[in-house]
């Protein structure tokens, strides 16, 4: 008998399709969340990468001395740098200033209020979908564990159902609930690591465009 069980072998696989209907539930709804965290954190992983190429483009232009009217004629170039936006929302404003010597004091704090609208709407845009990675990765390993009690519970079940005590009657309900750890964890550590890389990334951006709409209005100030 202890030689019968000991070349027993259960696949991940086998694990799965033998799996009861609570443990497969389980188990899709992991891998669903998986499927849809990496689709996350590719389309972000390209979106920030451009983010920050288009911006380092900008900040060229920007302060090697292109006019304001040049630079926002140019704006579809950097498309995909949030600074440049923040710049667009400030010069927009600006724009509806007539005078020719400058904004006076209420126009410029609409610019200033411009500006900052423009970094939240910026910041929110960038962060969108990030969310989800915390989630998952907040709350994959408790249902994984859900998964794994009831694997647990099935083998319990077992034991009562034959009265035998063995690893025979023990050994697939405990792998069904490894199996259920394993997804739950696969699922959450590259959801925690890619959400805090990308959080990361975020408060570099909100810092430059911070800095960027100061030295915009500083701008301002000076020429006015």
């Amino acid at each position: 008998m202890t030689t019968a069980v000991v070349g027993t072998r259960y696949h991940a696989w086998d694990l799965i399709i033998h799996a009861g209907p609570m443990v497969k539930l389980v188990l899709l709804i992991l891998i669903m969340a998986s499927v849809l965290c990496w689709t996350i954190i590719i389309a972000k992983y390209y979106a920030f990468r451009d983010a920050k190429r288009y911006t380092a483009l900008f900040l060229d232009d920007f302060y090697e001395g292109s006019s304001w009217d040049d630079l926002f004629k140019k704006m579809n170039l950097f498309k995909s740098s949030p600074l440049a936006h923040v710049f667009q929302a400030g010069y927009t404003e600006l724009q509806k200033n007539p005078k020719k010597e400058g904004p006076d004091q209420p126009q410029f704090d609409n610019i200033i209020r411009a500006l900052r609208r423009a970094i939240t709407s910026e910041t929110t845009r960038l962060e969108k979908t990030t969310y989800f990675l915390a989630t998952t990765g907040a709350t994959a390993p408790f249902v994984g564990l859900f998964g794994t009690v009831w694997g647990i519970m099935n083998s319990f079940q077992g034991i009562g159902a034959t009265g035998v005590a063995n690893l025979a009657v023990v050994a697939p309900g405990i792998s069904e609930a490894l199996i259920a750890t394993a997804i739950g964890l696969a699922a959450a550590i590259p959801a925690v690591v890619a959400y805090n890389y990308f959080q990361s990334g975020l408060k570099v951006f909100v810092s430059e465009m911070e800095n960027f709409s100061h030295d915009f209005t500083n701008i301002l100030k000076r020429n006015g």
